[in-house]
């Protein structure tokens, strides 16, 4: 594969970072509104942004019928007159459905605002229940990349080595890893062109993923790594190597994905990943996390076998 070199401009970023988010401005389309995809804005939420938002509205929810109820008068029994903060809490125990029985609507438009307010409130904690619910049986991989990378040679060919762990330890099913190679390239024509490329690995499925996984790609003529300089095509700017795993979590019975990058920095050349699992006396395999990204340099004309 021939590489250009890139024109001159600003150093592109990478379009995926490590945490799996896009490093992408999009621009040209239709402002959308919030209200439009309400509820897959608050799905992608953080749980402590979720939560304030849940917050606010319902504050915001009270004090409106709050107000409400004293628009027209003293229409809440047993209230001091005129008090907010009565009527504030006179709204909270409708919304909740609590009624302690203290006070309670005294005129037909109490009334009337008490039965609005209970309509909303089964709504809305219908639908706020129905969020957080989605959000929290949503699955979430637990799966662990290596820091690095290495390239070194196995049985006489090259290979580029990438390492994975199961975070949670349970079993997931029918493990997928593809990884590709994201590059940038100019055509003949002065065109600029981002392309994948698949990079074929010894083995891309693991039908009991539970501890660790070294992934192998082995070098030939038709992959990037391919040449007197193996890292050649990684050391221009917005190149890059994307693994994305995915899986059936056995104990939740969903899918789950899991991605992440690597640039030319994350490369160790001739090196092997140190060794994770060991035995132990009663022959229970043991796997320390804590060397897991841990490399370690071969010896001259050393292969891993």
């Amino acid at each position: 594969m021939k590489h250009r070199k890139p024109p001159p401009g600003p150093v592109p970023k990478r379009a995926l970072r490590r945490d799996g988010t896009y490093s992408i401005e999009r621009r040209g389309m239709p402002r959308r509104r919030f209200t439009q995809d309400v509820y897959h804005h608050l799905l992608n939420l953080q749980w402590r942004w979720l939560i304030a938002y849940i917050a606010s509205l319902y504050t915001t929810m009270n004090a409106f019928f709050a107000l409400l109820y004293l628009a027209f008068g003293d229409a809440i029994a047993n209230a001091r007159p005129r008090s907010f903060e009565d009527a504030f809490f006179f709204s909270v125990q409708t919304l909740a459905t609590i009624g302690y029985g203290t006070m309670a609507p005294a005129t037909r438009f109490g009334h009337c605002v008490v039965t609005a307010e209970a309509f909303v409130g089964l709504l809305s904690v219908a639908l706020m229940t129905g969020i957080t619910f989605a959000k929290f049986s949503r699955p979430r991989a637990r799966i662990l990349f290596s820091e690095k990378f290495v390239l070194s040679r196995m049985h006489g060919v090259p290979h580029v080595m990438f390492r994975v762990a199961n975070w949670r330890g349970n079993l997931i099913v029918d493990a997928r890893l593809n990884v590709i190679a994201l590059v940038e390239e100019r055509s003949p024509e002065g065109h600029s062109l981002r392309r994948p490329v698949d990079l074929k690995l010894v083995r891309d499925r693991n039908p009991t993923f539970i501890l660790t996984w070294t992934a192998m790609h082995a070098i030939d003529e038709n992959s990037p790594f391919f040449g007197p300089d193996p890292l050649a095509f990684l050391r221009t700017p917005g190149n890059q190597v994307i693994l994305s795993l995915s899986g059936m979590d056995e104990t939740a019975g969903q899918m789950i994905h899991a991605r992440y990058t690597y640039g030319a920095d994350d490369a160790v050349l001739d090196a092997r990943f140190v060794d994770v699992i060991t035995m132990g006396a009663d022959g229970t395999r043991v796997i320390d996390y804590a060397r897991f990204h841990d490399v370690q340099p071969l010896e001259a004309g050393e292969e891993i076998t």
